[in-house]
């Protein structure tokens, strides 16, 4: 097979999310699946789409063993790996429901989802999850069976079980059960910024549909090599990073963590990433400060090589005029471009980046320097994806074009509302949850402002998510968190004044690159003066009426441990308010 020919499985094929895995073991058999690393041996291991449904196969006899039906529920809290994989196709293939949980979350919310769902299996990562959940567990009584996959637990609990000992030893042969395509396969709890997080319902179809679709978009060749990272219950992660993979053919290499990150993109030299925001954000802070600390000279060059590069981008999508300095570019690429790339490995030919909004400033950096992102937009509540943009026509700005089969339109108030074969079945017993965001036409109500040009769709707000000042003006407050966010002295930062006469902003300040930063004040008002103006010139776009007047700097950082974010890191506004709510009030006292 040539390097530029797909190997794609159709939905009809597949059948389900555990056949679309039993075709590709069928269709390539010797083809690399898996890698993930070993820290007994210091290596990395290797697993090939045979080797893979033999071991699919061991687990699916552990889980007939708990005497479950098809459509039970079973829930899953690891660090992304081939065990999670394993876990969730041995249980697709019998008809089980998957519930994926975040390993951060608070032991509260795990307990609510697993009584919620009816979850009848745990699969934990390892002992410190289970001494973390013990005591909110203690009242989740539908858990007939808890499996710690690593490590050793000693303890009187009969629902324990350690994975070697809950495995059979030896051969398996697969399980032959008959599951149905539009039968539901998975339940994804939604972050749940305000209130209790609700259940998605996502059927085979949904997903499969929504990777097919997505294929068609952006092609992937049975060479590239996926590095997965975002927390595979994440459902971007898990449809894109996961089970699009199978479809096409490509290997996925399970990185070892966020801190071994920058090492393993330079030992496994990925050539597809899927990403959030955050991961280039730090990226572009993290250069930006090293740039600050070059000679003038140096800092020209770099901006002359991400400007030119920029320039050319703009070129081939067939919306910028050819300039003579394109006769640099090889140069300049030497110099500065190719040392980036070789940061991320220096294969990346794709970034996929969705989630949240990446800032244009990040995003013309890394086009700039030769690394193609293609910003895509979705729910959970879509499986997840809506849109992307496509190698060829790719608008930065923009969230990209619909996938195929996919309808957009805009209703009131602009509101962006999608219709699709990946909208999801409903919410898990919340049937008037289902009906106030899925119409009576079949459209699902996003939440998300947002304007059509060229039939690419472009994020302009969230219908939520707006704040009205005293005198009537509008700002979108989750824009002027990211500006104000890109400068990297700002860790965290949330815009307040709902019916006040002025913005104010709760900060958590980068003690790292504010050491950096050589003219900032040490404390008091100085350093409050000195980060309110660096905030304006990030906010100098925006209107007069959205500026920021007062400040207040946050002495801990805003945690899922503390529920001040949640697992897919949104801030929880209400929890803020309420946690500073007396700082609030400050800012605000006599205006």
């Amino acid at each position: 097979m040539s390097r530029h020919e797909t190997d794609y499985i159709s939905i009809e094929e597949a059948g389900s999310l555990h056949g679309l895995l039993k075709r590709r073991a069928e269709r390539s058999p010797k083809g690399l699946a898996y890698r993930q690393f070993d820290p007994d041996t210091g290596q990395w291991r290797s697993w090939n789409w045979s080797e893979t449904m033999e071991a699919v196969a061991r687990w699916q006899s552990a889980l007939v063993r708990e005497s479950l039906q098809p459509g039970d529920r079973v829930a899953i809290m690891m660090r992304n790996g081939f065990e999670w994989m394993l876990f969730d196709q041995a249980a697709l293939g019998l008809g089980l429901v998957v519930v994926p949980l975040y390993v951060d979350d608070r032991p509260e919310n795990v307990a609510y989802v697993l009584s919620d769902s009816g979850a009848r299996v745990l699969m934990l990562g390892n002992p410190e999850l289970w001494h973390r959940l013990r005591p909110a567990l203690e009242e989740v009584g539908n858990l007939a069976r808890i499996v710690i996959a690593e490590g050793e637990v000693c303890e009187p609990d009969q629902r324990l079980r350690m994975l070697g000992d809950w495995i059979p030893a030896g051969d398996a042969e697969p399980v032959e059960e008959k599951v149905e395509i539009d039968g539901l396969a998975t339940i994804v709890y939604t972050s749940g910024t305000t209130g209790r997080p609700k259940g998605v319902m996502l059927s085979h179809r949904n997903i499969l549909w929504n990777v097919w679709a997505g294929l068609q978009a952006i092609e992937v060749y049975p060479d590239d090599i996926f590095l997965s990272f975002l927390p595979l219950s994440h459902t971007l992660e898990r449809s894109i990073g996961y089970y699009l993979p199978v479809m096409s053919g490509a290997a996925v290499v399970y990185a070892r963590g966020i801190p071994q990150l920058a090492e393993d993109l330079l030992q496994v030299r990925p050539t597809i990433l899927v990403s959030v925001p955050r991961i280039y954000e730090r990226i572009f802070n993290r250069i930006q400060e090293q740039l600050a600390a070059k000679p003038p000279f140096a800092r020209r060059l770099f901006e002359l090589a991400v400007e030119t590069g920029w320039e050319k981008f703009r070129y081939h999508q067939g919306y910028g005029a050819w300039h003579t300095r394109f006769l640099l570019l090889p140069l300049l690429d030497r110099l500065v471009g190719r040392k980036v790339r070789a940061r991320l490995g220096g294969r990346i030919r794709l970034s996929v980046c969705g989630g949240a909004p990446l800032p244009p400033v990040v995003s013309r950096f890394f086009i700039g320097l030769g690394i193609v992102i293609c910003q895509g937009y979705g729910l959970t509540e879509t499986s997840p994806v809506i849109s992307v943009n496509r190698l060829e026509d790719n608008e930065p700005e923009s969230v990209g074009e619909p996938l195929q089969d996919v309808e957009v339109k805009l209703g009131e108030n602009d509101e962006l509302l999608a219709r699709s074969p990946g909208v999801m079945l409903g919410y898990w017993n919340r049937p008037e949850a289902t009906a106030a965001i899925i119409d009576d036409d079949g459209w699902l109500h996003t939440g998300d402002k947002a304007r059509i040009l060229r039939n690419h769709i472009y994020i302009t707000g969230r219908i939520k998510e707006i704040i009205v000042l005293s005198n009537g003006e509008k700002v979108p407050p989750a824009d002027m968190e990211m500006a104000i966010t890109a400068d990297p002295v700002f860790e965290q930062a949330m815009i307040v004044g709902e019916g006040r006469p002025y913005l104010a902003a709760l900060v958590v300040l980068n003690d790292e690159a504010l050491a950096h930063e050589e003219r900032a004040p040490q404390e008091g008002e100085e350093l409050r003066a000195w980060l309110l103006q660096r905030i304006c010139l990030r906010l100098g776009a925006f209107p007069g009426y959205a500026q920021v007047r007062a400040l207040h700097v946050c002495d801990e950082a805003w945690t899922i441990d503390n529920g001040l974010i949640t697992p897919t890191m949104k801030l929880k506004r209400d929890e803020i308010l309420k946690r500073y709510r007396e700082v609030v009030e400050e800012m605000y006292r006599g205006h």
